[in-house]
């Protein structure tokens, strides 16, 4: 039996020959173009460079399918692929192909579609029963028909009238049918829209009271009255009681969708959510663009590397804790290693505002508002152990403290602008943000993209953290084979 694991013979020993009729295979391209190409000859399907049919994807294995024709019928068949090739959700090993088959490799992975045209139909003769229609039917009637031939005629006006009431009552009927379902799609498209309006105010409201929650936590300090407390707590309650409301919303919504959602679009949409921004109202170019940069991550080693460092050095935990204390997500840990590949003792080069340093990238004046003392070599491209910016504790402590205050204030509960905030420093991002409204609604990621020029720099910046999280919350479905940093 064929595997991945073997040496491949070529098309012409995989099945006994070419087909009379081909088949056609649609798929798409690594940049989402839909192709289709016709075989006669067997083909291979898999990511192997001997593939007659090369598709790039994490799940697709190296020699993954055969496509072959054989007992005067067109097969496909797995060749033991790791993910498995599935029909209707269904793995199969063989199965003969008849009109149209979809099928998908990997569970998570690519659809292609296996097309057999119809059979042209062959050309006949005028049958003698047709010869027989044109002396009874043709159009001319005064030709001296006789009696027979003109009662014959009338027999067939008279069937043709009564059909034609029938086929036109038939009709009728289809268009009455057709009108009730044309109804009722557009009562539940419009049932689908009013439900999504719901889910965004309570998304929106939701978020209004996590800013109110936080500013006044922050303004009230470890000696508030008792009674502020439980203002405090009270509104926290109510917060979980939104949130659980506005899942139920999702839930509804995501379930009569017509459009049914793959793992890697739910883990998208949920870091969406996680970041600070409704999964209703993703752009479908952002999620797009999120599967774009997670193509760039597994064409290099960096991520795994880095995932490494963090397990090795038993920074994670220490992240996790600081960043939930402040009330953030817990994957802003993605950040630390777009700055520095979780390494403490990094140094960025010069700049106006002084040298960057630390596994967070403090610059000096930045460092001093957070608690942070810089060493005497603050100025100089060396790492100095008298700069409390390469303390990995303490830098971490005061990276969670600012980035929470990005959050409450310029930001708006958006983490992708605390990203792009963070990066691109508080004189540019932040004097663009306090153009737009101070709410959360008006004041997100894609917006900001839509109303303002930002550098490529802070634009891959963002893409590269989200997309990063979006792997960590299921690194095996993107091909890595490291564990969720952040699991338990």
């Amino acid at each position: 039996m064929l595997n991945n694991e073997a040496t491949i013979p070529p098309p012409s020993e995989v099945v006994p020959g070419s087909a009379l009729q081909p088949i056609e295979i649609e798929y798409q391209d690594a940049r989402g173009v839909t192709c289709r190409t016709a075989y006669s000859q067997p083909v291979l399907v898999g990511r192997g460079a001997d593939c007659g049919l090369r598709i790039m994807h994490a799940e697709v294995s190296r020699h993954h399918l055969a496509i072959f024709y054989e007992e005067g019928r067109w097969w496909a068949r797995d060749l033991s692929s790791s993910n498995g090739t599935l029909v209707d959700g269904r793995r199969i090993d063989r199965v003969p192909l008849v009109g149209t088959t979809t099928l998908a490799l990997g569970a998570g992975g690519p659809k292609i579609r296996l097309i057999l045209p119809r059979a042209p139909q062959v050309q006949r003769e005028s049958p003698p029963l047709e010869q027989v229609a044109r002396h009874y039917f043709r159009a001319n009637q005064a030709d001296g028909a006789g009696e027979h031939t003109m009662m014959v005629r009338q027999a067939f006006q008279d069937i043709k009238r009564r059909q034609r009431r029938v086929y036109l009552g038939l009709i009728g009927l289809v268009l009455m049918l057709l009108a009730a379902v044309g109804g009722f799609a557009f009562y539940q498209y419009l049932q689908l829209e009013h439900t999504a309006r719901i889910a965004n105010d309570i998304f929106y409201d939701m978020k209004e009271l996590e800013l109110q929650i936080a500013n006044l936590e922050a303004s009230i300090g470890a000696e508030a009255s008792a009674e502020l407390k439980a203002q405090v707590a009270e509104s926290k309650r109510r917060l979980a009681s939104m949130r659980e409301r506005y899942d139920l919303f999702v839930e509804k919504i995501q379930a009569a969708s017509p459009v049914q959602l793959n793992t890697e679009d739910k883990l998208i949409l949920h870091m969406a959510r996680v970041f600070g921004e409704t999964e209703v109202e993703v752009p479908e170019e952002f999620a797009a663009e999120v599967k774009t940069y997670i193509r760039k991550w597994q064409s290099s080693p960096r991520l795994a590397r880095a995932i490494r460092r963090l397990h090795e050095n038993g920074y994670a935990p220490t992240i996790q804790r600081a960043l939930t204390d402040q009330g953030l997500p817990p994957q802003f840990l993605y950040l630390a290693m777009q700055e520095s590949n979780f390494q403490p003792e990094i140094v960025g080069p010069p700049t106006r505002y002084g040298r960057a340093k630390g596994m967070w990238q403090f610059i000096p004046e930045t460092a001093r508002r957070y608690g942070l003392q810089p060493g005497p070599l603050q100025s100089l491209g060396e790492y100095d152990p008298a700069d409390e910016r390469h303390d990995f504790t303490k830098a971490t402590l005061a990276a969670a403290k600012y980035l929470k205050d990005i959050y409450r204030t310029d930001a708006q509960a958006s983490g992708l602008l605390v990203m792009a905030s963070y990066n691109w420093g508080e004189g540019n991002v932040i004097k663009r943000l306090r153009q737009m409204p101070e709410n959360p609604r008006d004041r997100n990621f894609w917006l900001l993209l839509r109303e303002h020029k930002i550098p490529q720099e802070t634009y891959d910046y963002v893409f590269y953290i989200f997309s990063a999280a979006v792997i960590g919350e299921n690194p095996g479905l993107f091909g890595f084979d490291f564990k969720n940093p952040l699991a338990p």
